[in-house]
């Protein structure tokens, strides 16, 4: 699965986020900061990181969600790396 494509899939789900602003998510690269970029909600990430789990088909260790940064390269890495390990 190609990076972009994953970027593409994380689109989809904010877009379903009603405390994004959407016309940030026009722009959005992996250096994006969810909780400085698109004032994401702490608490919305766990939601955003479920989401993320189904629509990629892949489950992610509880160390891994605690662990995640808040970039969208830091789950597009994370995504890549749970697909590897399956």
């Amino acid at each position: 699965m190609e990076r972009q494509e994953i970027i593409d899939g994380l689109v989809e789900i904010l877009k379903t986020v009603r405390t994004i602003d959407q016309e940030k998510l026009q722009n959005l690269t992996e250096e994006t900061d969810f909780i400085a970029d698109l004032k994401t909600p702490s608490t919305e990430m766990i939601n955003i990181a479920a989401k993320a789990e189904q629509k990629f088909d892949v489950e992610f260790e509880d160390d891994d969600i605690d662990d995640l940064g808040s970039t969208v390269k830091d789950i597009v890495d994370l995504i890549i790396r749970t697909k590897e390990r399956a």
